[in-house]
């Protein structure tokens, strides 16, 4: 978060009756259940201070839904302090919605023992407010912005909160000596609106044509939109590297620096929502959907890089020594990649619509594989120069992933190919051979592997696996029941 002397002041300052936010040590719902450390007090005095200099008006107090979708209040200048100390309230029937907004599990009845006590009734949960994330909106009137983490009402984390179990699968990597380095790559589409309502009957039209792949005339028809996002994701304080021409139709791919894992996904949560605000607001729809409709050439994806550090020495642990590719346990963590690629695929791809993105011959990956700076395969080694360099990049997920989640399955994949000591075989030069063993083909079929995987299951804990392939399950039934366009074209004049 930078200082509030590195901002410009907001339109109309703090104003002369506005009263500097009281301190948040009293004893509320934080304090008593002992959720801060120094780090997270000494970040709610500097975001009081911050408040008060620019005279923001509002925050907004948001968490990530099993989706990776924020939802969230948003609270007034004299709410902010009490929310701080004692958090604020919200449905536990959010944790429980599949991506149409309907609750799966039946909170209203008694029966379900994964909801009959926690989630009964569709009482509250707290959401508890992390002040190390807090930002001033560039793009909205005196308003800032912060993640929470999510708690019953006795204080316990909420079993399924998304960010709460990417840090308990770090906290078990550290045991092991481990701190995980993430590197975030997402494409995605952004067309002009041309009319009609939000949702699926918005008109659009493509920004651009496609089939020219960084081409910097391109990019700079667009500048337009290049400079809102800049200027949106750098007053973010997001760590953006570039911003590319893909090769799709209204494709753009963002790179953010790599950072320590958990920041990467709350920056890469941020990123999606922050395109899409900004992209709202300036005439034009951006859309992490991993294939719309149309997008014929190209669909997008969201390659993820990661690298194991020491703990104790700071050293980069999958750099090889000379002559090979990887460290030894490199080879082991990427085997567990592979050995558990089908049941992560509801991690990595966990719409109905990412699996029609394996594609052979596509850039991304359909088959379980590993290369050597090979974009055709499902795990690329990149780097292998060494110097801190080497890492792992797998490209089989799609933007739409829930970063906490993703991270999480890499985190369980990689730990159990450690420790099993696992070996990776060779590595390919052709990723689209038909020999290899392919990719889950549907979601269906990724929930089943899952549902399978005993090691998921030991380390996220059952009732997790049975909570998100329970919503999952609900959303891929909606989907098979559903009569597409396609089958009416094909069969409605023909039988």
């Amino acid at each position: 978060m930078r200082s509030a002397d590195a901002r410009p002041r907001a339109e109309g300052g703090q104003g002369p009756g506005a009263r500097p936010l009281p301190p948040t040590r009293s004893g509320g719902f934080v304090e008593r259940h002992g959720l801060w450390d120094e780090r997270h007090h000494a970040a709610a005095g500097q975001m009081r201070r911050v408040m008060d200099e620019l005279g923001l008006d509002m925050v907004r107090f948001s968490f990530a839904d099993q989706h990776g979708v924020l939802r969230g209040k948003t609270l007034t200048r004299e709410a902010v302090a009490g929310a701080l100390r004692s958090g604020i309230t919200a449905p536990s029937s959010l944790l429980l919605k599949d991506t149409s907004g309907r609750t799966v599990f039946p909170v209203f009845t008694e029966g379900d023992p994964l909801v009959s006590g926690r989630f009964a009734g569709a009482g509250d949960l707290v959401l508890v407010p992390d002040p190390t994330t807090f930002r001033v909106l560039p793009w909205a009137r005196r308003t800032g912005w912060l993640l929470c983490d999510v708690h019953h009402p006795d204080g316990t984390p909420a079993a399924f909160c998304s960010r709460g179990l990417l840090r308990n699968r770090l906290t078990a990597l550290a045991d092991q000596g481990y701190d995980l380095t993430i590197g975030v790559e997402l494409e995605f589409h952004v067309y002009r609106t041309t009319g009609g309502a939000p949702g699926p009957a918005l008109q659009v039209e493509p920004l651009t044509s496609g089939a020219q792949l960084l081409h910097e005339e391109g990019l700079d028809r667009v500048d337009d939109l290049v400079g809102l996002l800049h200027d949106g994701l750098t007053g973010l304080d997001l760590p953006l590297r570039t911003v590319e021409l893909e090769f799709g139709p209204s494709q753009l791919e963002l790179t953010l620096d790599a950072r320590d894992a958990l920041r990467a996904a709350d920056d890469a949560l941020l990123v999606r929502a922050a395109v899409r605000q900004i992209c709202r607001r300036n005439g034009y729809h951006a859309t992490f959907m991993a294939r719309p409709a149309g997008a014929e050439s190209a669909s997008t994806g969201w390659h993820l890089h990661q690298s194991l550090r020491s703990r104790v020495t700071g050293d980069a642990v999958f750099d090889p020594a000379p002559g090979q590719t990887l460290s030894p346990t490199g080879l082991h963590y990427l085997a567990g990649l592979l050995e558990h690629a089908h049941a992560a695929a509801v991690f990595t791809t966990p719409t109905v619509n990412g699996y029609k993105r394996y594609r052979s011959m596509s850039l991304a990956p359909d088959r379980v594989v590993w290369g050597i700076d090979n974009k055709g395969a499902m795990v690329r080694v990149a780097g292998a120069q060494g110097g801190g360099a080497t890492r792992l990049e797998n490209r089989s997920g799609e933007p739409a992933a829930n970063p906490y989640l993703y991270i999480a399955s890499q985190i369980v994949s990689g730990m159990d190919g450690m420790a099993r000591g696992l070996d990776p075989g060779l590595p390919v030069t052709d990723p689209y051979d038909a020999e290899a063993p392919a990719l889950p083909t549907s979601l269906g079929s990724a929930l089943d592997a899952l549902d399978a995987d005993p090691v998921f299951a030991e380390a996220l804990g059952r009732d997790v696996i049975t909570w998100l392939t329970t919503i999952k399950r609900a959303e891929f039934a909606r989907y098979l029941a559903h009569v597409s366009d396609w089958e009416q074209r094909e069969y409605f004049d023909l039988v």
